[in-house]
């Protein structure tokens, strides 16, 4: 987890937090094909793995993945990024994030944070991706803090484990505790997501709110009677927020290498169910 901002007391009754899912949410889209090609000039993924993330983006974009989908492309995941030296993967992430973030944030996305942030609400950003791509782009966007997957590695590279998944459960467990650390009141804190897999999320909270959602979440919402939020305009970062410093862009490489891999296995899981 990362904190930025006034410093937090625990003791202060009644904070409120506004909880934010990453992809399709805050951002418009998935960063897999963008990294794939970049990446597959470095010798990290082959070309097949290229035509996979583009096959993946267009799958991602249209109708997303189910919880089983999610855990397998998860294992698959972390097993092709087992190995990796890490500073070949910030080098590459260095050249290359500017171009591949900066178009990626909704405009209501930015403009919803700002408005938490002036009523003095705490924003967190809650991602299943890499902490290390979740933490820099909770920076830019002004959020308090940020909780992403952590990912294990050893004497540089990684063994292909995770040490934990913020997916699922997992991210109402985050909450809570972010909740008993820093004195939120869940019961009137908000939360977003475009995702039913994120339902544990939404339902952690009394406020929550549905982004540009799946069919699965639009229908829950409309039983439940829950805000339906449509995201539409990307917005160049550059033009809103300050671009992070050398530090961040290094830090954030881990995390973006792992996304950037997830194509393949979307692919491959696709490919399955279809037969």
């Amino acid at each position: 987890m990362t904190d930025s901002g006034r410093p937090i007391d625990p003791a202060a009754p009644g904070r409120v937090a506004a909880f934010f899912d990453l992809d399709k949410t805050v951002i418009a889209k998935s960063s897999t094909l963008a990294f794939s090609r970049p990446f597959f000039q470095s010798g990290l993924i082959n070309r097949r793995g290229v035509l996979k993330s583009a096959y993946a983006q267009f799958v991602f974009a249209s109708s997303g993945a189910d919880a089983d989908q999610v855990e397998r492309m998860r294992a698959h995941l972390t097993s092709l990024c087992a190995g990796w030296d890490v500073g070949q993967v910030r080098s590459i992430v260095d050249e290359t994030l500017h171009d591949i973030v900066d178009p990626l944030v909704y405009a209501e996305a930015a403009e919803l944070v700002a408005e938490h942030k002036a009523d003095g609400h705490d924003v967190v950003v809650i991602s299943a991706s890499g902490e290390e791509i979740v933490a820099p782009i909770a920076e830019m966007i002004g959020a308090t803090r940020s909780v992403g997957t952590r990912m294990v590695s050893v004497q540089g590279r990684y063994t292909g484990e995770i040490d934990f998944y913020c997916y699922g459960v997992n991210k109402a467990a985050a909450i809570r505790e972010l909740a008993e650390k820093h004195g939120y009141d869940l019961t009137v804190s908000h939360a977003y997501s475009d995702s039913s897999t994120d339902l544990p999320m939404l339902e952690a909270v009394g406020r929550p709110s549905v982004v540009n959602p799946d069919k699965s979440l639009r229908k829950l919402a409309a039983e439940r009677d829950w805000p339906v939020l449509t995201f539409s305009k990307p917005v160049s970062l550059r033009s809103r927020f300050n671009a992070p410093s050398g530090t961040t862009v290094a830090v954030t490489a881990i995390g973006l290498g792992a996304v950037a891999t997830a194509g393949a296995a979307w692919y491959g899981l696709h490919r399955k169910r279809r037969k």
